[in-house]
C-alpha cells in the first residue's frame, strides 16, 4: 500500500512524509544537509548524494501530493557545531525548493545551531513547534508534553531477519495510539535508521518515547513493496522473510 490513515484525516506514506490531507499539509524531518561534508572533514569520505537524493524526493513528493504547506520538522542541517558556506548554501538550495511550491514552516531540530542565521533573508522564522488540527508538530529532542505530537530526531527502524539469514533494515514511522504520539522517519537517504529492537524504553532518544509503552508502538514500514503494516513493535522480532 501507498499510505495507511491513522486518524481521521491523517497518513503515514512511502513517501516518508506524513500527510494532513484536509490542512493540505505534508511534515517531514531529519534532512541532514551537509552530512557528507562533516563526515569529510573528520576524515570519512562519501559521494555526494544526500542533497541530490532529497531534492529529488522533494519534486516528486510536491507533485504527488501538491501541499498547500510543507513542514520541516527538524535537522534541517547536520552539523551542529558550525555555519559553513557549502552548508549555507545546501540549505538554502532545498528551502528555496521547497518555499516556491508551498507555504514553508521551520521546526528547529537539536542540530539547527546556526539555521536562523542562514535563512533570516528569506522571511522564515526557525520555530520550537507548529500547531495543526490539534496535534503539536515538534522535532522530539525536547518535549513539551503537548499530546497529540508528532515528532522526529527517532530515526527509527526495524531490522527484520531473513528465513536462512540476511535480512533488511527499513526505516518506519511509530504510531503509540494511547500516549498520543506518532514518530516520523528520517528524509534523508543516507540516514540507514535507529533499529529499535529490542525495544526498551531506555534505549530511546526522545524523551516522550522513553516514557511510552513503546512495545505496543504499531509500525508502519517504508520499503521497495510499498508501506508495510508490521503490527505491534513488540511483536516485529518474530517476523520473518
Amino acid at each position: 500500500m501507498d499510505r495507511a490513515e491513522i486518524a481521521p484525516g491523517v497518513f503515514v506514506t512511502n513517501d516518508r512524509c506524513l500527510l494532513f490531507r484536509d490542512e493540505g499539509t505534508v511534515v517531514i524531518g531529519d534532512l541532514h544537509l551537509g552530512y557528507e561534508k562533516a563526515l569529510e572533514e573528520d576524515g570519512v569520505y562519501l559521494p555526494r548524494l544526500n542533497t541530490g537524493s532529497v531534492r529529488i524526493s522533494l519534486n516528486r513528493l510536491i507533485c504527488k501530493y501538491e501541499p498547500e504547506r510543507i513542514v520541516l520538522l527538524g535537522d534541517i542541517k547536520h552539523d551542529f557545531r558550525r555555519a559553513k558556506y557549502e552548508d549555507r548554501d545546501e540549505v538554502r538550495a532545498v528551502i528555496s525548493l521547497v518555499a516556491e511550491a508551498a507555504e514553508t514552516v521551520v521546526v528547529k531540530g537539536n542540530h539547527d545551531n546556526y539555521l536562523q542565521n542562514i535563512i533570516a533573508d528569506m522571511g522564515l522564522e526557525a520555530v520550537d513547534h507548529y500547531d495543526i488540527a490539534g496535534y503539536r508538530l515538534e522535532h522530539g529532542h525536547q518535549d513539551s508534553g503537548h499530546r497529540p505530537v508528532v515528532i522526529g530526531h527517532e530515526h527509527p527502524s526495524v531490522r527484520i531477519p531473513g528465513a536462512v539469514g540476511g535480512g533488511m533494515k527499513l526505516q518506519c514511522f511509530l504510531r503509540m495510539k494511547k500516549e498520543g504520539i506518532v514518530v516520523i522517519p528520517p528524509f534523508s537517504p543516507l540516514s540507514s535508521g535507529t533499529d529499535l529492537l529490542p525495544c526498551t524504553p531506555g534505549d530511546f532518544m526522545s524523551p516522550a518515547c522513553r516514557a511510552a509503552d513503546v512495545a505496543s508502538a504499531e509500525v508502519y514500514a517504508v520499503s521497495d513493496m510499498g508501506l508495510l503494516d508490521l503490527g505491534m513493535l513488540g511483536d516485529v522480532s518474530g517476523i520473518r522473510i
